[in-house]
């Protein structure tokens, strides 16, 4: 799941497209809203209320009764949808594979590239300091 939340909605409907979807009914119609984020002092501390984010989620069920559900940050409805079709699908005994392979493999992959193309950039701006000491006498 946390593969189909970072990746962006145009990819995954383009992986979509080579599979044959099966049908499929919305149980919970594509909606956004706000959930409350909360943090916590020094990490560990007491929670506070940090401020509000949107969210998108949905829900489907498939035509052979799995039931999947979407959920992304921000207001991508879409991609709210994609995600619960790939989680319904991916709990299918007859498309799990097909989904684990066309779909989320390559997205992960490219998740990957894109992570260590970033890591990369910023190892070649990294600056190494060394301390030098001055003798004394």
């Amino acid at each position: 799941m946390a593969v189909l939340a970072h990746a962006e909605a145009t990819d995954i409907a383009c992986y979509l497209e080579a599979i044959a979807l099966p049908a499929h009914e919305d149980l919970r119609e594509p909606e956004n809203g706000l959930v409350m984020v909360r943090g916590r002092v020094g990490g560990d501390g007491a929670p506070f209320n940090l401020g509000e984010a949107t969210v998108s989620r949905a829900a489907v069920r498939l035509s052979t009764g799995e039931v999947g559900f979407g959920y992304t940050l921000g207001r991508n409805r879409h991609k709210a949808k994609l995600i619960a079709l790939c989680d319904a699908m991916v709990q299918s005994d007859e498309f799990a594979a097909t989904v684990e392979a066309g779909v989320i493999a390559p997205l992960r992959a490219a998740t990957i590239e894109k992570r260590n193309r970033r890591s990369a950039e910023a190892a070649a701006t990294r600056v190494d300091f060394y301390t030098l000491v001055r003798g004394e006498g």
